[in-house]
């Protein structure tokens, strides 16, 4: 008797749901007697996130540029998988559209650990600089193309910072605090390397580990500290802003592919208006979460520039370690050149 696997249950759930999809769409015609469909977008994270935006946004635009020929049904909140299941669903053909952040991807794209990088960005203008650069962006591409996929658009919900339930002033006050992390090799690394001590927990398990103080702190991007409610049970919030909190829009390559040349144009016009729409909601939904984080009763701690430096200087074993995980100088330094020289931080 076989065994069913996570995998075998996730799949079955995602044709479940495309039968449903077309089921809904059967016999359904535009005006012209052409025939529309729905194609599946998922999410890992809540609807009312950067994330969930971004996958509306792209939805509405594929509908509004067909004139309603396409249609785009999105799954929020982990209905069809959490963010692996989703990776290994565009890899196989069987979702096409994905929204999700790069960490999780870099155990199956091993060069994408350049956006692990730590420390490099001060503001989201200059990591949009460089996102924006063609010729970096394609050869970003070509890392997801390898992997079957292909990328439509990266966007991000500003960047990631750390609550605690002990107060931080100085590096120093990193030294022991046990910090629930991803499992990203490379972010655990980077708290190792600053003195803490990280712990990853199941993404579910987080909010009442950090009320029982199984760990003393976490890291998330403002909107997932606000729609957990993780001020609840911290009391400062640092902004560490040590990473962008990427937000990848990924097809499957040879879906994108066999497309018709201007069904391709559409997602691609979609895609765009999508990338910058999550991009503008980043910014303007910052001030409001951080409004309710203080009105909720933690604290907001900055880091220095100083502080942030020394982070930086902290990390130089592990920038080596990215460089060399990337495999290509041009891209690393296109990338982090603003803060490293090649041989020591500046």
């Amino acid at each position: 008797m076989k065994t069913i696997t996570r995998r075998s249950i996730s799949t079955l759930l995602i044709i479940a749901i495309l039968c449903m999809s077309l089921a809904f769409l059967t016999g359904c015609s535009s005006g012209e007697g052409k025939q529309t469909y729905a194609w599946v977008m998922a999410t890992a994270s809540p609807e009312d996130t950067v994330t969930g935006l971004y996958a509306n946004k792209f939805a509405e635009q594929v509908e509004a540029l067909s004139g309603g020929a396409l249609k785009v049904q999105v799954y929020h909140n982990s209905t069809m998988g959490g963010d692996t299941e989703l990776l290994e669903s565009v890899q196989c053909g069987d979702i096409p559209f994905v929204v999700q952040n790069t960490a999780p991807e870099v155990s199956y794209l091993p060069r994408l650990a350049l956006f692990d990088l730590p420390c490099v960005f001060s503001n989201l203008d200059d990591l949009h600089t460089v996102l924006d650069d063609e010729v970096f962006m394609s050869k970003i591409n070509g890392i997801y193309e390898n992997g079957g996929i292909r990328l439509l658009g990266m966007a991000d919900q500003n960047f990631r910072v750390m609550t605690s339930a002990k107060e931080i002033a100085s590096l120093d006050d990193f030294k022991g605090i046990k910090i629930r992390t991803m499992e990203n090799n490379y972010h655990m690394q980077f708290w190792s390397a600053v003195g803490a001590n990280p712990s990853p927990m199941a993404f579910a398990e987080l909010y009442v580990g950090l009320e029982q103080h199984t760990v003393d702190a976490q890291e998330n991007p403002y909107e997932v500290i606000v729609s957990n409610r993780f001020y609840e049970v911290q009391d400062y919030v640092v902004e560490t802003n040590h990473l962008p909190h990427l937000l990848a829009l990924i097809t499957n390559n040879d879906f994108y592919n066999n497309l018709p040349e201007d069904q391709r144009s559409i997602i691609d016009e979609a895609s765009r208006i999508a990338k910058d729409f999550a991009r503008e909601q980043a910014v303007a939904r910052a001030d409001s979460r951080i409004e309710e984080i203080i009105a909720g009763g933690s604290s907001i701690v900055p880091v220095s520039d100083d502080m942030r430096t020394q982070m930086r200087q902290r990390s130089v074993d592990l920038y080596q370690q990215i460089r060399k995980a990337v495999s290509d100088d041009e891209l690393f330094f296109a990338y982090c050149g603003r803060v490293f020289n090649g041989e020591t931080m500046q």
